[in-house]
Formats: structure tokens, sequence, C-alpha cells
């Protein structure tokens, strides 16, 4: 059988899924017409965007998920992140996880000097009035249940937008949310 890849600029508001038991739920397949047995790997929650693999291939998805490929993330924070933030995210910081305390592993975290250039999105986050937001760059190997944002919050910056950005060596292009490249197979580096 001759598997098929995807590249895709998740949009806010859809979730990364095909099927549901939820009503009136944005899903994967309203975007592409994906042929069947298709898989997202990994998931973006709903109020997340950007960079999301699809694949036909188990083996391929497991190998993607693995610790050893990294996931890059913009996260549009409240205020303005301070160095001894960034220094706990890069150390490790506990979040709630199942009702258990989990250790994140050490990261890669800093600041982005200028915001970075995305589309606006469909729902606005918020106005100038309720005060500064800045941007930081947070790369992990793990992928736990809404785990950067659970770390931005762990240090005192609540994450108000969130986009992911590279996964190994793929990059989210420069194209529409919404978008989908068919690619004949996944460079992770």
């Amino acid at each position: 059988m001759q598997h098929r890849h995807f590249i895709l600029h998740k949009p806010y508001g859809y979730i990364s899924q095909f099927v549901t038991d939820k009503k009136k739920k944005k899903l994967l397949g309203d975007l592409h017409d994906f042929p069947a047995g298709t898989m997202a790997i990994g998931r973006l929650d709903e109020a997340s965007e950007g960079l999301l693999l699809l694949t036909t291939d188990g083996k391929t998805s497991e190998l993607v998920r693995g610790k050893h490929v990294e996931k890059e993330y913009y996260a549009q924070v409240d205020g303005l992140i301070t160095d001894e933030a960034i220094a706990q995210m890069q150390e490790g910081v506990a979040i709630g996880l199942y009702g258990e305390q989990y250790g994140t592993r050490p990261c890669t975290a800093f600041r982005l000097e200028t915001a970075p250039d995305f589309p606006e999105r469909s729902r606005r986050i918020r106005d100038d009035r309720h005060g500064p937001t800045s941007w930081v760059s947070i790369t992990i190997s793990e992928g736990k249940n809404r785990q950067v944002r659970k770390m931005t919050a762990a240090v005192g910056f609540p994450t108000l937008r969130l986009v992911r950005v590279r996964i190994g060596n793929i990059r989210l292009q420069a194209f529409d949310p919404g978008a989908v490249a068919e690619v004949e197979n996944f460079d992770l580096g």
C-alpha cells in the first residue's frame, strides 16, 4: 500500500479529529478531502493553530510522536514575560496532568523580540486596553496534554494564542490557515 502524507496549517477553532460525537465541532475533514485512514500525528487543541502533520501510515505517526522529534511553538502570553519565567520553563516546571503533578523535561525557550507575522485569527485575542502581551518560542521533545499552555501558566504568564511552527525540520510554511500540502515523506532531520 502506498501511504500518503500531508502538511496542514490547522486554523483556530478546529479539532484534530475526523469524527466526534460532539455536535457542531469543526473537523479536519471539513478542510480537505483526505483519503480513508488518514490520521493526525499528535494533536493541537481547538484553540491552538499551526503545523499539523497527517498520514495514512501508523509507523510514521509513531516515529513523529517520539521523544527525539522536537516540536516548536510560538506562544503569545499575557504580560511581558520575564527572563526568570523563561529560565524556569527551560529547566522544567511542574504542571497538572490528569490529577497528578508532572515535571516537564528541560526545553529550549526564549523571548521573541518582535511578534510573528501570522494571519489574524478568526476570533480576536483581546485589545490593548487589557495590558501588554509578549511572544515566546518554546521547543519541547514531549507532548503532554496542553503542555505548553500549562507551562506558561505555571510560570505566571497564561497563553493567549498558541501556534506550532515546527516539527523536526518541517516548518510552518507561509500559507493560509486551512491550507493543505501533500508531500512524499516527512523530512524530520
